[in-house]
């Protein structure tokens, strides 16, 4: 007894209309409601932080593969071309954060077998320093990433690219470069033909299907270049890219250009961030119908009520008071309906790589085919900032549908209400 006394008399009231009780079917009724509006909270909840989660694990799904064949980093001279590169990548190196530079050409070709032609982006490199940023040697499903040797005119190919020019290790390709040469004919492009020492995969189509790798000192002397066009760096953290690349704008020597991975592909991640945000509030959407579900529960619960309410009025209850009991109903629903939601959606975010297997083997399908996405599993990227915002948007929506039906609670006059009791 000592306990109850001590609680505010509208929590004991408001908690005890929240386990509605079962005298009549009216109240059944409403209580009924009430439990379908948890559930839909819940639901709506778990939803969200599923979706979510697999958004965030396919964009660091997609990340990790880009950042595979990009480099964190890229260093290039503001006029073009780093004539001292070893200088720079030693600099680079003074900092701990950097684990890895080695210097790289880039330029654009066709590449031509039989009749086909395809364009291609060809990066100029060092097979012995090019494992130091990327991840491509380790990619290697065909061939040897080191027959890249300077002279050997040797390049290797992504999984896709050689599908569509139907080559494999040992066949011969022609590249076409736009630098062309000039003759008493006119100028007559360059063509040199290559010879496929490797074949990786990457993971990610854009670069499978477009990205050739070939030793450096090739590069130069088929797009007539005096020097690379720029340096890669690897970091430890790549999340720590912008802040390393700043620190390299201030103790570089040279007139420089930095960039880091974010700002080299600030439009995919733009359109990833918008396209996630569109997600949260379509999906909120549904938590906002169950919780405005709250709305007619509380006014039935209000209206069943309007006796007890004329009552508690008469033994010194203020509107303020009712007005409380009616919010504490409608926020433990909603304060329930999120735990059970944050606690399912957690639950099914963590362990989906065992979920959907079970799914699939039930129902006899695949959700993702290897051959369409690259990847056979769903990914699932929990993080917690995401599960506390979803968790304090769900109580919010619940305490504003709480407001009108308590209102109109604290309104009630107890002579019309208790006229025909």
């Amino acid at each position: 007894m000592s306990k109850s006394r001590n609680v505010p008399f509208e929590w004991l009231v408001g908690l005890r209309y929240t386990r509605a009780g079962r005298r009549s079917g009216r109240n059944s009724f409403i209580s009924f409601i009430s439990m379908t509006s948890m559930i839909g909270i819940a639901l709506g909840v778990a939803a969200l932080i599923v979706v979510l989660s697999v958004m965030n694990g396919f964009q660091k799904e997609v990340r990790d593969r880009m950042l595979s064949v990009l480099p964190h980093i890229e260093v290039f001279g503001a006029y073009g071309g780093m004539p001292d590169w070893q200088l720079t990548a030693k600099e680079a190196m003074q900092l701990p954060e950097v684990k890895g530079a080695a210097p790289y050409v880039a330029a654009q070709a066709m590449m031509m077998r039989d009749e086909t032609v395809r364009g291609v982006m060809i990066r100029g490199v060092l097979p012995a320093e090019e494992p130091r940023v990327s991840d491509v040697a380790a990619q290697v499903k065909l061939g040897r990433f080191d027959s890249l040797q300077p002279g050997e005119f040797n390049i290797v190919l992504g999984r896709e690219l050689a599908r569509g020019l139907q080559v494999g290790v040992g066949d011969r390709v022609t590249m076409i470069a736009p630098q062309g040469q000039v003759t008493p004919a006119g100028v007559l492009p360059r063509l040199k033909q290559f010879t496929v020492g490797a074949i990786f995969e990457a993971g990610h189509n854009e670069y499978d299907s477009s990205l050739a790798f070939i030793h450096i000192d090739d590069a130069m002397r088929m797009f007539k270049l005096q020097e690379p066009t720029g340096l890669r760096l690897r970091v430890a953290d790549m999340q720590r890219a912008p802040e390393v690349a700043l620190a390299l704008s201030r103790t570089l020597s040279g007139d420089l250009l930095i960039l880091d991975w974010s700002k080299q592909n600030r439009t995919w991640f733009a359109a990833v961030q918008t396209e996630k945000r569109m997600m949260f509030i379509i999906l909120t959407l549904i938590i906002a119908v169950a919780a405005f579900n709250l709305v007619s529960t509380l006014v039935m619960t209000v209206t069943d009520k309007q006796a007890d309410i004329a009552i508690l009025r008469t033994l010194g209850a203020s509107p303020a008071s009712i007005m409380k009991i009616f919010m504490i109903q409608g926020a433990m629903v909603g304060l329930l309906g999120t735990a059970i939601g944050v606690g399912l959606g957690v639950l099914v975010a963590l362990n989906i790589d065992v979920i959907v297997p079970f799914i699939e083997r039930l129902l006899g399908v695949q959700f993702l085919s290897k051959e369409i996405y690259l990847i056979t599993s769903l990914p699932s990227d929990l993080r917690w900032p995401d599960v506390w915002t979803i968790g304090g948007v769900a109580v919010v929506l619940a305490f504003l549908a709480t407001l009108y039906p308590s209102w109109r609670a604290a309104n009630v006059r107890p002579a019309e209400a208790l006229r025909y009791e």
